[in-house]
């Protein structure tokens, strides 16, 4: 069950949410399986921060071809993850309004892939806000499996009204 918290009024702190689940976030943002790519958010800084979770599960169909042998999720698709995880957050951030709208990448900069990621890890997907300016907001995105970098990039993307 999703938790608010809510840390002092608006004005004198950040709003916070403990977390969502994966219904919460199919209102917030279009994608639905199989592009779906978080399964849950925490620890939820509105206008700053949240965390994605994705599961990985061998069931996943891109391991069909990429690498059946050898498991690894396309690093596309981690930071396709990283965008979601921002997109939900932004739309939680501005509220129902923007619920289902479509948020496009503008830019992906710095991306680094550390380590596969593979069937059994899960991601914890930590995105940090680094502006907005109108309907264009600008993150920072780090993909830890337990506790360890395996992905990073600097994106854009704008919602679409």
């Amino acid at each position: 069950m999703d938790k608010e918290v809510e840390v002092p009024p608006a004005g004198d702190g950040p709003i916070c949410i403990e977390a969502i689940d994966v219904m919460r976030i199919m209102e917030a943002i279009p994608h639905r399986y199989p592009f779906l790519m978080i399964d849950r958010m925490v620890d939820i800084v509105l206008g700053t921060s949240a965390v994605g979770i994705k599961n990985v599960t061998a069931t996943e169909p891109h391991f069909q071809g990429h690498f059946p042998a050898r498991p690894v999720m396309p690093g596309v698709l981690i930071i396709e993850a990283m965008a979601q995880t921002a997109a939900t957050l932004v739309v939680l951030t501005l509220g129902k309004a923007f619920e289902g709208k479509l948020v496009y990448f503008m830019t992906v900069d710095g991306a680094k892939f550390r380590r596969p990621v593979g069937p059994g890890d899960q991601l914890k997907i930590h995105v940090e806000k680094e502006r907005s300016r109108g309907n264009v907001w600008k993150f920072k995105g780090v993909a830890r499996v337990e506790g360890v970098s395996v992905a990073e990039a600097t994106f854009s993307a704008m919602i679409m009204g």
